[in-house]
């Protein structure tokens, strides 16, 4: 029997994805900056994912 992680890891990258795409819409960055962080995170998922999380907006404040 061969198990697939292929499934698991698909899901988890798609819930942090949603996670992240929901921080961008709670963060004080400006519409047009929400729009195009939303777009590469579900453009480039993975890659999208990283560039948020080392360079996007953060919290209320930011």
């Amino acid at each position: 029997m061969r198990f697939e992680y292929g499934g698991i890891v698909g899901l988890l990258i798609l819930a942090a994805d949603i996670w992240a795409i929901l921080n961008v819409f709670q963060s004080g960055a400006s519409n047009g900056a929400k729009v195009v962080w939303t777009l590469v995170i579900l453009v480039l998922p993975l890659l999208g994912l990283a560039l948020w999380f080392f360079l996007g907006p953060r919290g209320k404040g930011a």
